[in-house]
């Protein structure tokens, strides 16, 4: 079983950063792969970004290619999303993912999913 929260969204100005967080319970991290999804309203859950079990393999939506970066600390058991120059249309619910894989970018790959965190990008 893995618990995925996530954490750091909130509202921010057009060109503004955050960094979004995602601590996993269990003890199976480091051997999954981990992916960060999002759904704006009234769209379908879209890849955002995913990243291997060691960390040295990252894959990015063409959208954020450049502005975003996904990261992992397996000793913290932690997933990040570094989200720079951020657009209005980058608002969305973030969630985090969990896949029983090297790396992911399906979203039927992944069979644990965090509860979301709201990202508002004001222009």
């Amino acid at each position: 079983q893995v618990s995925l929260v996530e954490s750091g969204g909130g509202l921010v100005q057009a060109g503004g950063s955050l960094r979004l967080s995602c601590a996993a319970s269990g003890r199976t991290f480091s051997s999954r792969a981990m992916g960060w999804f999002r759904q704006a309203p009234g769209k379908e859950r879209v890849f955002v970004a995913a990243i291997s079990r060691s960390g040295s393999s990252t894959y990015y939506a063409d959208s954020v290619q450049g502005r975003f970066t996904i990261s992992r600390d397996n000793a913290k058991n932690t997933v990040y999303l570094q989200m720079n120059s951020l657009k209005p249309e980058d608002t969305a619910v973030y969630y985090c993912a969990s896949a029983p894989a090297a790396i992911a970018t399906m979203n039927s790959y992944y069979d644990y999913w965090g509860q979301g965190t709201q990202v508002t990008v004001s222009s």
